[in-house]
Formats: structure tokens, C-alpha cells, sequence
């Protein structure tokens, strides 16, 4: 078992999504069931996972829900893009979210080798 609340990623995790809850407050109320609700879902997928699979009796079953994790970090990515896109996003934010989003990630993939 792991205390996933020393590990840095899932602070990192926590943090982008409360980010991506505030800037999804914008969103045009039509999305609340579209964009915003899949942005906010698969950001609180990223720590959650982190958590869940801490608490796993196995490396293993640990890395699998980090899998997990990283895969929901790959569809905010897109998220972001098609929330640009429409107008959803400014720049800054894009940009800002981008990269953490994608920080986060590489974070994850050392950790996912560390127990492969």
C-alpha cells in the first residue's frame, strides 16, 4: 500500500482539477452535460485512480489504475483542444492547462516505469 497523498502527481492532480472546475464556471450552460461535465469528470478520474490504486494490495494493480490515470490525462488533452476551439478556453488558459495536464502526465509515465 502507498500513501498516494505524499506523491507529488496526485498534489499536482488535486490542484488541476479544481483549476479545470473553475475555468469550466465559463462554460456556455448548454455544455453542463457536454464539455464541462466530461472535462471535470476525467480530471477528478486522474487523482482519483491515483488514490484507488494506492490503495491496492499490489505494484501491479497500483500501476494499472496509474494506467488508468494517464489515460485520462490523453482525453482532457483533447478536451482542451475542441474547448479552444470553440471559444470556450482563452489562450492563456489553453496554454496553462496544457501544459499542466501534460506535466502531469510525464510525471505519471516515471511512476508507471518505476513499477513496471
Amino acid at each position: 500500500m502507498h500513501n498516494y497523498k505524499k506523491l507529488d502527481v496526485w498534489n499536482k492532480a488535486v490542484d488541476f482539477a479544481t483549476q479545470i472546475y473553475s475555468v469550466t464556471k465559463n462554460f456556455p450552460k448548454e455544455e453542463i452535460y457536454g464539455l464541462t461535465s466530461q472535462l471535470r469528470r476525467a480530471s477528478v478520474s486522474i487523482s482519483s485512480n491515483i488514490s484507488e490504486g494506492a490503495g491496492r494490495n499490489s505494484d501491479k494493480e497500483f500501476r494499472q489504475f496509474l494506467n488508468i490515470s494517464f489515460g485520462s490525462c490523453s482525453e482532457i488533452e483533447t478536451q482542451l483542444i475542441i474547448s479552444y476551439k470553440l471559444g470556450y478556453l482563452s489562450k492563456d488558459d489553453f496554454t496553462s492547462l496544457s501544459e499542466e495536464v501534460i506535466g502531469i502526465q510525464k510525471i505519471l509515465y516515471k511512476l508507471i516505469q518505476k513499477f513496471s
